[in-house]
């Protein structure tokens, strides 16, 4: 049996009806004549290098589970969560694969699932990514979530909701997220219908619009056939250049600009500029190198942390420590972006010299953080030398 997401729970497994119904909608329809969904959304190159860039990155960044203590907080590699974050989630994919593979999800559909496999104990032990178009949350009339899972055979399973961990992006309930594909579909089909006007215009290389002259006593039922006639053959992004064939006597008048006439050009690259707004990513990011120079590309590296990343990143730290750290009082999960803070090696330099001399900052954690090997004694030295000074 095909499974059917808008279907509602109590038709599929005769359980009692629940007070809200919610479920993961599928991105789809049409916008600008093309069928806008997640795998044509993704077919424009802009869109899939502003999800590549995003995910790529959250996926690979440090993810450390830390111990809280009297003098703030150090890592935590014996928590047995650190191994579920940091290095294999389960049996058949690292940590980057795992959580790329969600934050491909949120970008794409606003929503990303996994079931937190747990053991005896009740700490978690795997965790398993779902793909959201299998997932139908329900609202319990005591206001508890309730997520309905659909596996390959078709089953359905039900699961508590501290038996997921759930990342959403955007939404408008607080329940279910929102992609910018699905809020943004003309903007996503108006860029679709572009690169395929060019890619028939190269493809078939005519361009036929205007007006249709007809010969005099035409009657408005033949001047009205005449035109359903042309607009079946001619309308339409995917008919665009096809060789058209007039009836006896009528004549065709060319009133359209060129593409050169119209910017087409411009207005391609108008469309990577939108696509960029909807996943608030820096151009630059996605090899769009008109507005990037040597002097302004690191601080656009740091928009893109601090303006682009830092939503995701505080999504996830929030939705771990929500449902995965059992004792949140003493430990939590935080990502460590200061690889991509770090800017050139004058400035880095500079803002190392400053630290140390201002006294808020020791060499040997300067050393630490390039990923140096520690010398013994480095702080006494500079201790000393502050001193003889």
């Amino acid at each position: 049996m095909k499974w059917n997401p808008f279907k509602k729970p109590e038709q599929r497994n005769n359980t009692p009806a629940y007070d809200t119904y919610y479920s993961s909608l599928a991105i789809g329809g049409e916008s600008a004549g093309v069928s806008v969904n997640t795998e044509t959304a993704e077919s424009i190159s802009a869109v899939y290098a502003c999800v590549a860039a995003i995910s790529e990155t959250v996926g690979s960044l440090p993810l450390y589970v830390y111990k809280r203590t009297d003098k703030g907080r150090e890592k935590a590699p014996q928590h047995p969560l650190y191994k579920l974050l940091h290095d294999t989630p389960n049996d058949y994919q690292t940590a980057l694969e795992f959580r790329e593979q969600l934050q491909r999800h949120v970008l794409l559909r606003g929503n990303a699932y996994a079931e937190i496999v747990r053991n005896g104990a009740g700490r978690p032990s795997a965790l398993l990514p779902v793909h959201p178009d299998r997932v139908t949350i329900l609202r319990s009339q005591q206001g508890r979530l309730l997520y309905d899972i659909v596996d390959d055979s078709g089953r359905t399973r039900r699961l508590l909701a501290d038996e997921v961990l759930h990342v959403k992006y955007h939404s408008d309930d607080g329940i279910i997220g929102r992609s910018p594909i699905q809020v943004a579909r003309d903007t996503v089909g108006l860029a679709l219908a572009e690169r395929t006007h060019g890619a028939k215009m190269f493809e078939q290389g005519t361009k036929l619009s205007g007006v249709i002259e007809t010969q005099p006593g035409t009657t408005k039922d033949q001047a009205a056939q005449i035109r359903d006639s042309w607009a079946a053959g001619q309308a339409g992004v995917n008919n665009h250049g096809k060789t058209a064939v007039l009836p006896q006597g009528a004549q065709f008048k060319t009133v359209s600009m060129t593409l050169e006439d119209a910017e087409w050009i411009a207005a391609r690259r108008l469309s990577i500029v939108e696509c960029c707004r909807l996943f608030r990513m820096p151009p630059v990011m996605v090899g769009d190198m008109e507005a990037a120079n040597y002097s302004n590309v690191v601080e656009l590296g740091r928009f893109f942390v601090t303006n682009t990343l830092r939503r995701h990143l505080v999504a996830w730290e929030q939705a771990i420590n929500r449902v995965l750290v059992n004792d949140p009082a003493t430990y939590f999960v935080e990502h460590n972006v200061e690889g991509l803070l770090r800017g050139d090696s004058l400035t880095r330099a500079q803002f190392y010299e400053r630290a140390i001399s201002d006294g808020w900052m020791k060499r040997s954690e300067v050393r630490r953080l390039e990923n140096m090997p520690t010398i013994e004694g480095i702080d006494d030295e500079a201790a000393q030398t502050r001193e003889a000074g």
